[in-house]
């Protein structure tokens, strides 16, 4: 029997997406299974990993520091972040960074219940990094590249037969009344944001 690995893969993910995820499971009942956030695109996330611009930090805990990072992905879609004792290297690096930077972040979602009944999802950092321009255009094209492999396998779904569609795709259409179309919008949107960086620097003296 294989060994399961101990660490899941990280997601590739644009924040336009990550925060309409709000279905979380388990695939076990074992106390320590792993918790998953199923994304709209029909892929399963226990980690993720993002590359965007830090904007803003903050200390939000009240009786001790507890972290608040907001991180902007090329479409101007924030990222929430929160790191306290329990995450003492990421809360030490929002405590020492000074925004605007670019970071890399490898993290596990969080999901949560507001007053109103309605779910919010964020991400509590295992690492934060900084990074350069050339970092976060790769994570573009990266991730661009798997939202849209999960989008085909989606929209797939529509022309097999029933009992060959991916149970995660399956999950998602049940759990989420929203049109993949939207993250295709995001990947063409995160692409011409690099196509725009290239065309100023190359226009500038």
């Amino acid at each position: 029997m294989a060994a399961v690995p101990s660490r899941e893969v990280a997601r590739r993910v644009f924040a336009r997406e990550f925060n309409d995820a709000s279905y979380t499971f388990k695939e076990s009942d074992d106390e320590r299974a792993p918790v998953y956030l199923l994304l709209p695109t029909g892929e399963r996330a226990n980690r993720i990993f993002l590359v965007g611009t830090l904007t803003e930090t903050e200390d939000v805990g009240e009786d001790s520091e507890y972290w608040q990072g907001r991180v902007v992905d090329p479409n101007g879609d924030t990222f929430f972040m929160y790191a306290g004792q329990y995450q003492p290297d990421a809360a030490s690096m929002l405590r020492e960074l000074e925004p605007p930077a670019y970071v890399s972040v490898v993290g596990k979602p969080r999901t949560y219940e507001t007053d109103d009944g309605e779910v919010n999802v964020s991400v509590r950092p295992e690492s934060i990094t900084t990074v350069d321009e050339a970092t976060r255009d790769r994570w573009v094209v990266e991730t661009a590249e798997r939202t849209i492999d999960r989008i085909q396998r989606f929209t797939a779904a529509d022309e097999e037969d029933g009992a060959a569609v991916d149970e995660y795709v399956r999950m998602a259409r049940e759990e989420y009344d929203l049109p993949v179309e939207n993250y295709r919008r995001a990947v063409t949107e995160a692409l011409e944001s690099l196509e725009a960086d290239d065309e100023q620097v190359e226009a500038s003296p």
